[in-house]
């Protein structure tokens, strides 16, 4: 969609002047008055034109004596700026001029470290699966600011037992504003001993508006029970929806038993098997079993919903 502009250009303006005002002035006055007036107009115009062309004269030549050297900006604030960005994004952007190519170098680097530590990680391009090779890449990659690397590496440190240091490297994305942080950090301070549902449900909101569709279902499972917030059905089903939408399979079972029993969602059987079968045709399990029960009971004359009230998936 085209951004609307705050003031028109003057490309935008009409192409036709007001109609002149009536004078009631005899032809001859009216010449001899135009005739003193352009001479004067005349005048002041060639000295106008001086005066701007002068103007503009000096303030190209400000222009260009004056550069900005981007590389000299504080790493914090590049890193702030370009520390989520994806590997497409991130070479767009040094494309810009070869000031931001520079200061965007450490991160370019990063991306480097990233991609070799997802191959050792996943086994992929020719080599063997090797988690602490992965870690090592993956920490290189974070201290040169690329937040990705910092989820991957706390990824593995919560796998490997380590979670302090996990939710340390979560708490850095997540900070930076990368989604896929946010998210794991919220997890993580739900699966806590004790749970902390307060900062979970701020840091899952933070990435649900950011669209993460997992931080989405999570969220709704809190508020579906009352987990660090009031209950709220409502506001859970409307993030199950979203969740859903976005392709999370969990969430389109979840909407579907919203729509069976009028959780939070007026009570629709139709809009629920079109949401069970969708989350059956993704692979869940549930979803497969009771979708296969409803045409069942659909083959038998009977029209009666599937699954259990109050049975939304509530697994991590």
């Amino acid at each position: 969609m085209k951004q609307q502009e705050a003031w028109p250009s003057k490309s935008d303006t009409p192409h036709f002047t007001g109609l002149p005002f009536t004078r009631k002035e005899s032809d001859h006055r009216r010449r001899h008055h135009h005739h003193h007036s352009s001479s004067k107009s005349n005048t002041s115009g060639s000295t106008r034109k001086s005066t701007s062309s002068s103007s503009k004269t000096h303030v190209s030549n400000n222009l260009k004596h004056q550069q900005y050297d981007y590389s000299l900006l504080p790493f914090e604030l590049v890193q702030k700026i370009a520390a989520s960005f994806s590997l497409p994004n991130l070479r767009a952007a040094s494309l810009v001029c070869h000031a931001w190519r520079d200061a965007l170098q450490p991160l370019r680097q990063a991306m480097m470290f990233l991609r070799w530590g997802k191959r050792y990680k996943h086994g992929r391009g020719g080599l063997r699966s090797n988690v602490d090779k992965a870690l090592e890449y993956f920490l290189e990659g974070a201290a040169r600011g690329s937040t990705p690397s910092m989820v991957d590496a706390g990824l593995i440190y919560w796998e490997m037992g380590k979670k302090e240091k996990g939710i340390a490297l979560y708490t850095k994305a997540a900070e930076l504003g990368d989604p896929n942080g946010q998210c794991n950090l919220g997890i993580s301070y739900l699966q806590a001993d004790p749970p902390s549902y307060k900062e979970a449900v701020e840091w899952l909101y933070k990435a649900s508006f950011a669209g993460h569709v997992r931080a989405q279902y999570q969220l709704a499972l809190c508020l579906h029970q009352g987990r660090g917030l009031d209950q709220n059905l409502q506001e859970a089903a409307r993030w199950y929806q979203q969740a859903a939408q976005g392709g999370y399979v969990r969430a389109m079972y979840n909407t579907s038993l919203c729509y069976s029993f009028g959780e939070g969602l007026a009570q629709c059987r139709r809009l629920a098997r079109k949401w069970m079968k969708r989350a059956a045709d993704r692979g869940h399990s549930k979803a497969q079993l009771e979708y296969g029960l409803l045409l069942f009971s659909v083959g038998r004359g009977h029209d009666e919903g599937c699954g259990v009230p109050g049975a939304c998936e509530a697994s991590w």
